[in-house]
């Protein structure tokens, strides 16, 4: 029986969050439909830009995605503590970005006088929508709705595009971020839709490899991804691993899979697994099937248990396979 999404999603345990939406019957309507025959490879760009308006508007920050042909993968970071921060106006700057809102915060913008009354509901409504702008559920909202109009506007047709609410998992420590996102940036590889990560397009790893690249070239650049550890940003949570470990990470992830065996271990990535509790082939396995082996949450057993606690529950899918992934 479906949860209600506030017993999924709970910053109070964690704030990262592997996110995923499918398209209806699981049809290819973000790529080449083999049905009607048409190429939809255009919405991928409809999704990744509103993605993008989407992140600078909430306070929520994209780890990591990758946009397939019938489907797309979020880690996001749900950053509660900085939405405390904005005052009023930015909160209803933000907000109206997105919405038309009620008459009195149109009012408001247009910089009309209002009454005590007015104030003392524009107030009440910028709390409402401090709260919404840290909400994954409006999130996902926001971004699944206006792609499903653009669509059925284009094909002239109603009903659903997307097969229905999207899926969350609760990221409980470092190495089930890490290998959240090591498995949605080798979605394109494990899809045989590309061969390196470079040509992976519709990804978080080639932008950021790009941006790599771009920046030893002295042309700075900040990247609208949550910053790896050490990339220029104080004001923002960093993940917790720097962009050469983590490339090389992925990358050598990426090989194992393709090639489908697991080979010796490089020298520069042996460490990072140690730092991160996981052997290799508990990594590959969990990188490859994430999804399948995990269902709410991964994390560690007690991680788990807490999540299960908070949200009323006995049990969560993944207890028994979690001892052999990190300790």
């Amino acid at each position: 029986m479906p949860q209600a999404r506030y017993r999924l999603v709970d910053t109070r345990t964690t704030p990262y969050y592997h996110c995923v939406s499918r398209c209806v019957r699981r049809a290819f309507l973000c790529g080449v439909d083999r049905w009607s025959g048409k190429n939809f490879d255009h919405r991928k760009q409809w999704i990744l830009d509103r993605i993008k308006q989407l992140s600078s508007v909430f306070a929520i920050d994209v780890c990591a995605y990758a946009i397939m042909s019938n489907h797309f993968h979020l880690v996001v970071h749900v950053d509660s503590s900085a939405a405390k921060l904005w005052s009023s106006d930015e909160i209803l700057d933000r907000w109206l970005t997105l919405h038309r809102g009620p008459f009195v915060a149109q009012k408001y913008r247009e910089g009309k006088v209002l009454s005590r009354i007015e104030h003392e509901a524009l107030s009440t409504y910028a709390e409402t929508w401090r709260a919404r702008l840290t909400d994954l559920s409006w999130f996902m909202r926001c971004l699944n709705e206006s792609i499903a109009r653009l669509a059925n506007a284009e094909d002239q047709c109603t009903g659903r595009f997307w097969e229905g609410r999207f899926k969350s998992q609760a990221l409980l420590d470092e190495a089930a971020l890490l290998s959240c996102m090591a498995y949605v940036d080798l979605n394109p590889i494990r899809a045989k839709t590309c061969k390196s990560l470079q040509t992976s397009e519709f990804t978080s790893i080639r932008e950021r490899l790009n941006l790599f690249a771009n920046n030893s070239k002295r042309r700075k650049r900040v990247c609208w991804l949550q910053p790896l550890k050490g990339e220029a940003s104080t004001n923002r949570v960093a993940v917790p691993m720097t962009p050469a470990d983590y490339f090389a990470l992925v990358d050598w992830t990426g090989r194992v899979i393709r090639k489908g065996k697991r080979g010796e271990i490089p020298p520069d990535v042996s460490p990072i697994l140690k730092q991160l509790g996981v052997d290799d082939s508990s990594w590959v396995n969990y990188t490859r099937f994430f999804e399948k082996r995990f269902r709410r949450g991964v994390g560690t057993l007690s991680r788990l248990k807490l999540l299960a606690e908070r949200a009323s529950l006995h049990w969560l899918h993944g207890q028994g396979k979690v001892a052999s992934f990190n300790t």
